[in-house]
């Protein structure tokens, strides 16, 4: 007679055991099975497993905990693929090995979208945004990111995080997710669902901080330079009137075979690039080499540089046009407490930082009536969308323009006044200045 305590679940004779949800396997092991509500979905999800190695109350432990995953939105214990975590930071050293990242900023960028990214972001009020470290990378879908997303909309919106900022992390988000459905062969619908948040309505650059100074203000930022901070001058000089980024001018070499000032035919050669540590790119920011023919005044500053503030053996035997004291590359952050002193000095009300350095250029290169074609030269701008990002039209120059328009009206009213009256195809002056 067949025994009714035994049930068939899929292909498997089980019968209950006095544990919810574990079933006694005939021929040895056991099968959980149960039901619980994935949050991230709303939906019930069927977990269903055969434990072939395991006791009756390991089963049990098994499911809970297989249970509280679900919960609680972390990884399944019975997925095979890696957590995000784990795949997140092989990607990251993958990447630093084959040089993918080739400078150590981002590489530096990286690693701290990594953090939030895997293990979370803490606000400075104290919210908490879980990250998905804990997820296998198989199972991670758009409601988790859109969790993610919740919780940082909250610290943008009281302005403890740039919505610039967490798109920066983002964008990491949909590179290593991108990486992961190439090797696992994953739907790669998710990445394309991810969408930045909304930067429209965040001033970068306003009305009160335009980070761009003026001719005259230049002319007052330069005195107080050499006066305050001579130390610094020439690399502030050279970084006004060219434009270049402070990762090009820091590892500038002044002699040696491979020299980058040019000094008997006045050319600069920009070709390297530095951001942190002792690491060199052998090209620019926008993976470009080319060089600035000189003026005699910029290579009068600068041969004043090498020979009156290279004070420390170190820097006297370096190459570098800019040496720190010990010879080295100087810091990134080397011109911040200068700018802000002399910034402060001058009455700005707000500190002129590295950035508008190059934002200052390319508004005195339009001043002083720089083609366009030979300002992108100069600075190293690939396109003129870039040169207008990095400019700032000021309220003289518009002001000077609407003149010149205004002086076109009155010269169209002037000549309708003195048109004979009665002119075939006249206009009145009411007519030429209302159209």
């Amino acid at each position: 007679m067949k025994d009714r305590n035994w049930k068939k679940i899929d292909n498997n004779l089980v019968r209950p055991t006095r544990l919810p949800g574990v079933f006694e396997r005939k021929g040895g092991g056991y099968v959980v099975r149960a039901r619980v509500k994935d949050p991230m979905t709303g939906r019930m999800r069927e977990i269903k497993k055969v434990l072939d190695d395991q006791d009756e109350r390991a089963a049990y432990n098994w499911l809970e905990e297989e249970k509280s995953r679900i919960r609680l939105c972390i990884g399944s214990a019975s997925t095979h693929k890696p957590r995000f975590g784990d795949f997140a930071v092989s990607l990251l050293e993958k990447k630093i090995a084959t040089r993918d990242l080739r400078s150590a900023l981002t590489e530096e960028r990286w690693k701290h979208a990594l953090v939030h990214l895997i293990a979370g972001t803490t606000s400075p009020s104290g919210d908490f945004v879980p990250g998905f470290g804990e997820l296998a990378i198989d199972e991670i879908r758009i409601a988790h990111v859109d969790r993610w997303k919740v919780g940082h909309a909250g610290m943008i919106e009281r302005g403890e995080y740039s919505p610039n900022t967490v798109n920066g992390w983002l964008s990491i988000l949909r590179v290593i997710l991108k990486a992961a459905s190439r090797e696992f062969e994953l739907p790669r619908t998710l990445v394309e669902d991810i969408a930045n948040f909304d930067a429209s309505d965040h001033v970068t650059y306003s009305e009160e901080e335009p980070q761009s100074l003026t001719p005259a203000q230049v002319k007052e930022f330069l005195a107080l330079m050499r006066t305050l901070y001579p130390q610094h001058y020439a690399m502030t000089f050279l970084g006004l009137c060219t434009g270049l980024r402070p990762s090009s001018l820091r590892p500038l070499r002044r002699r040696g075979e491979q020299a980058d000032v040019l000094w008997d035919k006045g050319r600069l050669l920009v070709r390297r690039s530095q951001t942190r540590g002792e690491r060199v790119l052998e090209t620019t920011k926008q993976r470009t080499r080319y060089n600035i023919a000189l003026p005699e005044e910029a290579v009068a500053v600068l041969r004043w540089h090498v020979e009156t503030q290279l004070e420390t053996d170190e820097q006297r035997a370096s190459d570098l046009l800019f040496p720190a004291i010990n010879g080295a590359f100087r810091s990134p952050s080397v011109l911040n407490k200068p700018f802000e002193d002399v910034s402060s000095r001058m009455g700005l009300g707000y500190t002129f930082t590295q950035r508008g350095m190059r934002r200052t250029f390319n508004d005195l290169a339009r001043a002083a009536h720089v083609g366009d074609l030979v300002t992108r030269s100069i600075s190293g701008h690939a396109t003129p969308r870039m040169q207008a990002h990095y400019s700032t039209v000021g309220a003289e120059e518009q002001a000077s323009g609407l003149a010149k328009v205004i002086d076109l009206l009155q010269v169209r009213a002037e000549r309708a006044d003195q048109a004979p009256s009665g002119a075939t195809g006249g206009a009145t002056h009411q007519e030429v200045v209302r159209n």
